[in-house]
Parts: structure tokens; sequence; C-alpha cells
């Protein structure tokens, strides 16, 4: 059997394409600020009208409350023919006092399933709305990215 320079040459173009569909693809949805941004917020300090000119305010994705604020943020992996999987998910509660000063500054992860905190800083006792942040948290695989693009 002899092949073809047509058959050769459509192997050659094949077998890159099919290697390139083995590789995982990510999109991050959300926001949450990096850690050098939020250095700049001081607990006690930074007033709430500051702080959204320093790491603006919450996305649609995130959540805006009388006392505090949610950046919810999330990395999606896609891989060949799969379904999109959630990989992390982080959420940021910044919560303010009554006179509007940023009394905590929490970043939460997921570490298989719990929900942990990655960082605190606190002047009480933390969030008080830590039931949101569990059910933020909790999502975890139950959204698809159908959804969170609006596609259904």
């Amino acid at each position: 059997m002899k092949i073809s320079r047509r058959q050769i040459m459509a192997l050659v173009l094949t077998v890159p394409m099919a290697l390139a569909a083995c590789q995982a693809t990510y999109r991050n949805h959300g926001y949450v600020p990096p850690e050098h941004e939020l250095s700049q917020v001081v607990v006690g300090q930074t007033r709430q009208d500051q702080l959204e000119g320093m790491i603006g305010r919450p996305s649609a994705q995130g959540l805006l409350t009388g006392s505090a604020w949610y950046y919810v943020g999330s990395r999606w992996e896609t891989f060949g023919a799969r379904p999109p999987r959630e990989v992390d998910r982080q959420v940021l509660a910044i919560s303010f006092n009554e006179g509007g000063t940023v009394s905590n500054v929490e970043r939460f992860g997921q570490e298989r399933g719990q929900v942990v905190v990655l960082s605190r800083r606190v002047t009480d006792t933390g969030v008080s709305g830590s039931g949101l942040i569990r059910q933020l948290m909790g999502n975890v695989g139950r959204v698809s990215a159908g959804q969170l693009l609006d596609q259904q």
C-alpha cells in the first residue's frame, strides 16, 4: 500500500489539530481584587466611598448589601467535549461599620468542598453574614457555565 502525498499532508495537518483539542482551556468569571490592590485598604480607616476608587464596586456577579460588599470570582475548565466544570471559586467580603468605615476584609475559598478562610483582616468578630458566604461558595458545581453566560 502506497501512501500518497495528499494523505501525508492531511496527516501532518490533522495530528497537531487533534493534539491541540486535548488541551484544557480556562475562563474566568466575576472579579476578586488581587492582594496588591487590597493592601491599600486599611481596616478601621478606609471609608466605603474611598474603596470604590481603590478596587471598584462589585460587578453584577458580586453582591452589594447595606453593610458589606461581596466580590465573587470563579475559574471554569473546558476539556475536549466534556461540559465545563468550575475548578476554583473565591469570595472576598468587605464589611463596613455604621459610619461606613471598613471593619473587616476576608477572602474565602474552597478546599475539598468546604469553605475555608484564605485571609482575614478584622476589627471585630468577622463577617456577620457568613450564611451568605456559605451560599455563594456552596453553589460550586451546581451552576453551569451556560447559566453564567445566559445561554440555556
